[in-house]
């Protein structure tokens, strides 16, 4: 199985009506701001360029769509937790992403990503109680491993599986040997679409 597939950025939207007509499997991902998403992305892809990181917290604004070689899309949503905008601009934000997220017949499984690093948060904890509460489908995704000592990396693991349960998949955007379950995961998908 391979460490990474070749990817590229289809386009951005900001609610469902925008969304690419495509049949491809979907997985969004979920996650506070600065989590890694755009990390994980890049890591998928074996491409840094791919998807913008940033230091400042709340850059993405919309749904951005990466097609990884016709097999599956990630759509990374605006994360959660931090942003710089109206509480006007937040709603409307909130309004579209719960939209998308419970009528997008290509979603296939919720991607929730959570920091190694830092214990679960407040936020993170509102979010798996709000796909939990409308019974989507949901795995989560541990980033930045690479950032723990190693000692520490199986019972930060344990403790994401006690708080969420479900599948737990450890990330580091340096080390890409977490990224073959990972992708053996989005791949596996495909076929019961």
């Amino acid at each position: 199985m391979k460490s990474y597939l070749n990817a590229k950025f289809l386009i951005s939207a900001e609610k469902l009506s925008q969304c690419p007509d495509y049949t491809l499997p979907e997985f969004p991902l979920l996650g506070r701001s600065n989590v890694g998403k755009s990390s994980f992305i890049n890591g998928l892809a074996n491409n840094k360029k791919l998807a913008k990181t940033s230091n400042v917290p709340g850059k993405t604004r919309l749904i951005n769509f990466f097609n990884f070689s016709d097999e599956f899309m990630i759509a990374d949503l605006p994360g959660y937790g931090y942003a710089k905008v109206s509480i006007e601009a937040r709603n409307k934000w909130q309004k579209y992403l719960e939209e998308y997220l419970l009528k997008r017949e290509q979603i296939q499984t919720l991607v929730q990503l959570v920091d190694a690093r830092h214990e679960i948060q407040k936020n993170d904890f509102q979010m798996r109680e709000w796909v939990l509460a409308y019974d989507l489908p949901v795995i989560t995704v541990v980033t930045k491993i690479d950032c723990i000592s190693k000692n520490k990396i199986q019972s930060a693991l344990a403790h994401v599986r006690k708080e969420f349960g479900g599948e737990i998949f450890p990330f580091s955007a340096v080390d890409n040997r977490y990224n073959e379950k990972i992708l053996e995961f989005f791949t596996s998908k495909e076929k019961s679409l």
